[in-house]
């Protein structure tokens, strides 16, 4: 059995957080000492590292009890919906990294950024050996190995949706000839 101190120690939680899961019903403790201390037992241990985990992906601790409540959730559903609103998020993100790279652009501050336009990935790509031909290959292999993946990587580079859809033809077509 594990003490209220010695399980937040061991998953570097406060003592206080456990409290919150004991108060909100996510994870009461299976017992208490004769002094009326909780008590935690191996179980409790196991389903902490699970909470633990889906708070990493960051589920909000209604969701966490609800997953854990059940006994058939739909873990798959809520995992994929967080995935969706995490890929939102990223690409609202882009959106405010393009605006600030263009006013850094404007000022000439861009040397100073952890960022590499379209440009310099062309001429990275070129400087690496690789003609149009190696350059199509590139993209198609990376269409192929995860298209959504690929969308992003354009996105992240400043491609319009029309310029996406442009090089999506480009792979495919290219491909085909």
């Amino acid at each position: 059995m594990y003490t209220i101190g010695k399980l937040a120690k061991k998953f570097n939680l406060s003592r206080t957080a456990l409290l919150h899961y004991d108060k909100i019903g996510l994870l009461q403790p299976s017992g208490r000492s004769d002094a009326g201390y909780r008590l935690y037992s191996e179980e409790d241990r196991q389903k902490l590292d699970q909470i633990r985990r889906f708070r990493e992906t960051g589920l909000s601790l209604e969701e966490i009890r609800t997953v854990t409540a059940s006994p058939a959730p739909d873990l798959s559903r809520i995992l994929e919906n967080r995935l969706d609103s995490l890929n939102r998020e990223i690409r609202e993100l882009r959106n405010q990294q393009q605006v600030i790279i263009k006013i850094l652009k404007d000022r000439s501050l861009t040397a100073r950024t952890r960022y590499m336009d379209r440009k310099g990935w062309t001429r990275l790509l070129k400087t690496a050996g690789l003609d149009e031909k190696g350059q199509h290959k590139w993209h198609l292999e990376f269409e192929k190995m995860s298209a959504e993946a690929h969308r992003d990587f354009l996105e992240q580079l400043g491609f319009s949706e029309k310029e996406i859809q442009g090089i999506k033809k480009w792979v495919f077509e290219y491909d085909e000839k």
